[in-house]
């Protein structure tokens, strides 16, 4: 026990004396002083480094906040100009203004007949050549000879004379040919609290669309309003045609869709006409050939739905003057089944057989009411028979 407490005293003592030389070594080694101004030395105290504050991350929102709505530019209205609608020519006069056009007629009618004519002496064989010019001008057979008799009795009778004279006696020939106390007039004006119905019919190629936009054109330019019935669903580019007719006078086009029932359009667009409470309505309707019984039996199932709403006033016959004594039969036919009023002979401008308007009305019994003698859309005129011979024989009728 004695040699346990000695040992520990002398532990204690160790350890007392082992701190007393550890704490001045640690004494001494403190950093030295700054040195005096002026003096040198390899230690410095460093520069103490800038203090930066610290960068506050910034946390993203848990919801984004809605972007800032940014007023659109808005475009400047667009100002739509309204269409400059056509101004059709009267047409009164129309016929003497277009004369024209039909030198080709003249010189088969007119100066042929008259150079003939103006001989000393006729002889039978200048009768035939008189003859036989009116025959190649479509004037037909029967009123050929109609005309060539009354001529030689008259030359028999005043015996030959002047140049205008001759010429007066064979255009007073040619005007009653033609008929003038035919009825002439188209039945446009509104009756019975519903507008007049006027049905364009005619074969293929005949210039039906056109002649039927050229009517509604016309009939504006005598102070009716019109509305066209695009019933030849056939061809959707007759409805575009006729529609687009319709635009340049301001006038309104009823059609139905592609391959459509034509009598379903034909009817809706005479009740249209009365709901408008327009003077007019144009039918057109599609092209067909004359020896199609299907597609005729169509034309007058056509006519009859018109029909219910009131009897058609007009029912107009588009002729091709080109297709000459062809152009009876196709008339004939269409008489049988729509019973056409009047005839629009197209194409008179183009073609040397203008007599074919004395065949028509002298063969059918049908007057010739309207002619188109170019491709103007005011070139078709009203038919007047002393200013249509007028024009053939080139001077005053």
């Amino acid at each position: 026990m004695e040699y346990v407490v000695a040992a520990v005293i002398l532990l204690v003592v160790l350890v007392v004396g082992a701190v007393g030389l550890v704490v001045p070594r640690m004494r001494r080694r403190e950093l030295p002083p700054p040195p005096a101004p002026g003096s040198t030395t390899t230690l410095e105290r460093p520069p103490a480094a800038p203090t930066v504050p610290p960068v506050e991350e910034e946390i993203p929102p848990l919801i984004e906040p809605p972007a800032p709505v940014v007023a659109e530019e808005q475009p400047a209205p667009v100002v739509l100009e309204e269409p400059v609608l056509e101004k059709p020519e009267p047409s009164v006069g129309r016929l003497v203004r277009l004369r024209a056009r039909l030198a080709r007629s003249q010189t088969a009618l007119g100066r042929g007949l008259l150079s003939v004519l103006s001989r000393d002496h006729l002889e039978d064989d200048d009768w035939d050549e008189i003859e036989e010019s009116l025959i190649t001008a479509d004037v037909g057979v029967e009123a050929t000879q109609v005309i060539v008799e009354r001529l030689r009795e008259r030359v028999r009778i005043l015996g030959t004379r002047s140049v205008s004279e001759v010429r007066d006696q064979l255009a007073e020939e040619l005007v009653a040919a033609l008929e003038p106390e035919m009825d002439r007039s188209l039945r446009t004006a509104p009756h019975d609290g519903r507008p007049a119905v006027v049905l364009v019919v005619g074969v293929n190629g005949a210039g039906k669309t056109t002649t039927c936009g050229k009517i509604g054109r016309v009939l504006i330019a005598d102070g009716r309003t019109v509305l066209f019935g695009a019933a030849d669903t056939f061809r959707a580019a007759a409805a575009d045609q006729i529609q687009t007719w319709g635009e340049r006078v301001g006038a309104e086009t009823v059609r139905g869709p592609e391959g459509g029932d034509p009598a379903s359009v034909a009817f809706d667009a005479v009740k249209r006409g009365i709901d408008t409470s327009v003077d007019t309505v144009l039918i057109d309707t599609a092209g067909r050939l004359q020896n199609k019984v299907g597609l005729m039996d169509e034309l007058g199932k056509v006519k009859r739905v018109v029909e219910k709403h009131g009897p058609v006033d007009e029912t107009l016959l588009v002729l091709d003057a080109t297709t000459g004594q062809n152009g009876l039969e196709q008339a004939r036919v269409f008489t049988e089944v729509v019973d056409v009023t009047g005839v629009v002979l197209t194409k008179l401008d183009g073609t040397a057989k203008g007599g074919i308007v004395i065949a028509v009305q002298r063969k059918l019994g049908i007057p010739v009411k309207l002619v188109g003698l170019g491709e103007g859309p005011d070139d078709l005129a009203p038919f007047e028979p002393v200013a249509f011979v007028e024009a053939l024989l080139g001077g005053d009728a």
